[in-house]
Order: C-alpha cells, then structure tokens, then sequence
C-alpha cells in the first residue's frame, strides 16, 4: 500500500511540475472563479442567484480555512484574495513543528512571510489547532480524489490527516473541498481505514459534488 501511494504521489507530483508558467497561472484564475461559485451556491439561500452578484450577507459571514499554493500545487492566490474581498474570514494555516497546523486569519498578501519548508505563512495572531474546528468551509489540498468515493490522496506528510481528524472530533459539520486540476479525478485510489471522504473537489474545469 505504502509503495503504491509512493509511486503515486511521484507520478502526480511530475505532472504538475511539467505544466507551463502560463498554464498554472491560467488555472489558478479558473480555479478562483469557480471554487467563489461553489462558496456562493453552497452558502446562500438564494443559490440560483448569477455568480457574479455580490455575494449575500450570510455568504459573508462564513469562515473559510484554506492555504497558500507553493510550488506547482493548483494556484489559490487569487482565490484567497477574492473570497477575502467579499468579506469572507479565511484562516491560513501554520505548520507548527511536529507538522500539525495553527492557524492565522489572513489579511492580505502583505501579511504573508516565508517560513520553513517553502512556505507563505500568515503573520497575524495564532488562534490555536482547534480554530479550524469554527470554519464552515476546509479547503484540503491533496494530490487526486477517487471520483467514486471521494477519498483523497494527500502529500503523506499527516498534517491534514489531523486537521481531518480534530473536525470529526469537534463534530464539524464544515463541507470538505479538495482542490484539483482536472486529470487528478482518478478512481482505484490506494486508501487505508482512517481516511475520510471530501464533499466536494473543485477544479479549474468543474465541480463534483459527492453524495453525503
């Protein structure tokens, strides 16, 4: 199981990283547009509403945990900014040093500053592991979902395994989202007992919702 994640992971991990500058730029816009489409849908009362409204006073007043993109991840600069734009809270984590995550409201690029590992990390207050237990909204990276089951395959570093695991201890009822590029839908993923299936995955092209 072990091998088959890892051979995995390196085969994903090499096509991100053979996607052009302007092909990541160009998804990471996409993939913006349609994930503030999802967010409006799914948390206003008058979801047939076009997109491009503002969003409603109950939209706006929802908590988004989400993360800075680094490297050839799919691009949440412009959606970091824009979810921020229309007033929404969005928590940013922080890597702590035994790989679990604090957590940081983000206010802005100028707010951000590079910590280990590559990172961008918010500079504001700590609001400790369990502040994402108050978001509405996880945003998981991750590297593929099973379209059939919407189990996710993460990077294998745990951090988010506990993320996942401190929700279902808060009993959370927060929607779950990866997000994608579009050839990272891929049945057979390789999975073990204590994974947890996301709600949705959103990509530049598409949203699929998953069966509760």
């Amino acid at each position: 199981m072990d091998n088959d994640k890892k051979a995995l992971r390196s085969r994903l991990l090499a096509a991100r990283a053979a996607m052009s500058p302007v092909e990541r730029h160009t998804a990471a816009d996409a993939l913006a547009r349609r994930a503030l489409e999802f967010v409006s849908q799914a948390f206003t009362r008058t979801s047939t509403q076009p997109s491009t409204q503002p969003f409603t006073t109950e939209t706006a007043a929802i908590t988004v945990a989400c993360y800075v993109s680094m490297g050839s991840e799919p691009g949440t600069r412009p959606l970091l900014d824009a979810l921020r734009g229309q007033g929404v809270r969005v928590l940013l984590p922080v890597l702590l040093p035994d790989n679990d995550l604090d957590w940081a409201v983000y206010q802005g690029a100028e707010g951000l500053a590079p910590a280990r590992l590559g990172l961008l990390e918010p500079t504001g207050p700590r609001l400790g592991v369990d502040a994402v237990a108050a978001a509405d909204l996880v945003l998981l990276p991750g590297l593929a979902v099973d379209p059939a089951t919407g189990l996710r395959l993460g990077r294998g570093g745990g951090s988010y395994d506990r993320v996942l695991a401190r929700l279902a201890a808060a009993d959370s009822a927060a929607r779950l989202v990866t997000l994608l590029f579009d050839t990272e839908l891929l049945p057979g993923l390789p999975t073990e007992a204590h994974d947890r299936p996301v709600d949705a995955v959103v990509t530049p092209d598409r949203t699929v919702v998953f069966d509760s």
